[in-house]
This record gives C-alpha cells, structure tokens and sequence, in this order.
C-alpha cells in the first residue's frame, strides 16, 4: 500500500426488504424501525417506497477493508432496529414468498403510486447503489459517458433475485425487470457534457411524467446531494464481500473513466438500445449463460467478460492497492456462486421458499 496513490473515495447504499422471521412474509414494519433507529439517533437508515423495505448508507470510505466495516456496521444497525419491533432484514432483491406492498406515509410516495399505477404498487425491489467521488460535474458527466458499457457485468454479478411473489422468473436479476418499468430506467447514450445532461434533465421533468429529479433512475447518473457519481445498476447483494467487490470494480471503473476523459480519449459510442439487451442479458442468466462483451458487442462466456472487465480496470485497481483484494473477492464470488444462485440451490433442497428467506436472514 506504499505506492498506492490516494484513492477516490467511495460510499454504498442498501436497500433491504423486511419480514416476519417465522414466515419469511414481507413485513410492513418500517415506520417501527425508523423509530427505533431514531431513538437510538441512528442516522443511516431510511424509509423507501413501500413499509417492506429500509435503505442503509454507509459514510465515505478509501479502502475496501473500511468500507466493509461500515457495510457490517449499517446492516447490524438495521437488523437491531429490525429486531425490536419484531421483523428481521433481509438481503434480498425481490421476495421470494407472494408480498402485497404497503405504500410508505409519504405524500411524495402516494403521487408516485397514483402516477404510475401497478408499476408503483408492486415496486418492493432492493437494490445497491455506489457512490464514487468525482472533482467536478463535468468529469462526472464524463464517466458516465464511459463506463456505460461496463455496467451489465456489474448487474450479473450482483444478481439476487430470481424469486417473485411465489415463482421462479428464470431471471438471475428479476429486480431489474420490475425496476424497468419505470419510464426514466435503464442505460442512457453518450451526453458530452454537463451542459448537455442537464439539458437531457430538463427536457425529461418538461414532459411532466417524472415527478421530480429524484425520478430520474439511470443505471448511473449524477448524486443529487453528493459530489459522486451514483451507480445504480446492482441487485443488493446477500454477502457484504460481494457489495465491496461491487464498489471496488465501480472506483476502478470511474477512475479509468476519469483518465481516459483527461487523455482525451473519446467514449465508446455504443448506442442505448444496444446496452439494453446487455443488461437483459446479465439480468436473464446473471453469471450461468453468456454476456455482452463490451469490447466487441458480442456474446461471450460470462468468466471471459469479467476477465475483460479486470483487464479495464487493472492499473485503477494497482494504483490504489486493491487489485488483489478484487481478484481475491472476485475468485471467492465465482466459487461460491451469486445470490441467486444461492437462492435457487436452497429452494431445490427445502423444496419451499419460505426456507430462501429464513436462509438470507441467517
């Protein structure tokens, strides 16, 4: 760690469901716990679109060994709170077992599900979101004009929710299936600059069928309340090591970005609806079936894109001293297998759901 050279600073929200620790059954229970975490002036925790579910948010760190201490720190904070009034948390994308999602007292939250109807009422998905410091509006609008192809392997390797209200999807990542009903979801072309992503801002709440600039749900946009990057793409993870390797492939991948801008290299222009198929693709079979190389646009053996994906990353990865930590956590990832895959394996074993959701809770 000598030689390393300061990183970037990088900061990770989750996304949980919450549920009854007998029944695995989605519990509407967070208004409890946000007041037990108050009383106990926890301020990482918060509410989200439905009662089932609680957001965590870890503080900024530089090291991926930092930041799974805050990961431990926040999700033990949540379960406790979780604890006392009953519900247990659960790292899991979607629920497994049948859910009727309760709407959070939030005028805000009531617009959204009177807006856009069953996309609104049936949204109880959890996701990771990682934040990446970035110098300047302009160097962040930049990344994001890069590493748009990168992101699907992310999805795929996060994958953790192959379950939905009582069936099997046949989707490693069927939260993002849900999550893509929302009108501003998903990939987005090359901007250019900052000027231009805010005039793509602005033209999206003149349609008025956002409600707001908190609506606007690219798989990586710019954080409205923090100097970042904010990469949005991932299912959330069951295993913290799984979330830092997440964050570390998105430093590694914003820092890349960051210098191919500042060599003035140009974004690879591949055009949106070709980065859809993509992420279908990750979302569809996760890491057991083929992705898109974005180097090529082709198909290839999920193992060969995240080669390719190391490969992009390595000298961001070796300048901040965390190639082998990645590689380490990578290798552990691929012999384990993703959440879904876990998922899937405990279901055929118990031969019920309710197991899955017992097994996530631990």
């Amino acid at each position: 760690m000598a030689d390393a050279r300061p990183a970037r600073s990088m900061g990770v929200e989750e996304e949980f469901l919450l549920v009854d620790p007998e029944t695995g059954t989605a519990s509407a229970a967070s208004g409890a716990v946000l007041l037990i975490a108050e009383a106990e002036h926890d301020g990482d925790l918060t509410a989200e679109l439905q009662l089932e579910q609680i957001e965590t948010g870890t503080r900024p760190q530089v090291t991926p060994e930092a930041l799974a201490a805050e990961l431990h720190r926040t999700r033990e904070q949540a379960r406790a709170a979780a604890s006392a009034v009953g519900a247990a948390l659960a790292p899991l994308a979607t629920s497994p077992l049948p859910a009727h999602p309760t709407v959070s007292p939030s005028p805000r939250y009531h617009r959204m599900v009177e807006q856009f109807g069953l996309t609104g009422v049936e949204q109880l998905t959890c996701g990771c979101h990682v934040h990446v410091a970035v110098g300047s509006d302009e160097e962040g609008v930049a990344v994001l004009d890069r590493i748009r192809a990168w992101l699907p392997p992310l999805l795929a390797l996060s994958s953790n929710s192959p379950f939905w209200n009582g069936h099997d999807t046949r989707y490693a990542s069927y939260r993002n299936q849900v999550w893509g009903r929302w009108p501003s979801a998903g990939p987005t072309g090359v901007f250019g600059s900052a000027a231009a992503y805010r005039a793509m801002e602005q033209a999206m709440l003149a349609t008025e069928t956002v409600l707001d600039p908190a609506m606007i749900y690219f798989d990586a946009r710019l954080s409205r309340r923090h100097p970042t990057v904010e990469i949005r793409v991932a299912d959330v993870c069951r295993e913290i090591d799984d979330a830092v390797l997440i964050a570390a492939l998105c430093r590694g991948l914003v820092t890349t970005a960051a210098q191919e801008w500042a060599a003035g290299r140009a974004p690879d222009p591949v055009p949106a609806p070709v980065l859809r198929l993509a992420t279908w693709r990750a979302a569809r079979s996760g890491l057991s079936g083929a992705l898109l190389d974005p180097r090529t646009g082709r198909p290839a053996p999920a193992r060969d894109v995240l080669t390719a994906l190391i490969g992009h990353v390595r000298d961001a990865l070796a300048d901040t001293g965390d190639l082998g930590t990645v590689t380490a956590l990578l290798d552990a990832l691929l012999r384990r297998g993703t959440g879904a895959a876990r998922q899937r394996a405990v279901s055929r074993r118990a031969g019920d759901l309710r197991a899955v959701v017992l097994d996530a809770i631990g």
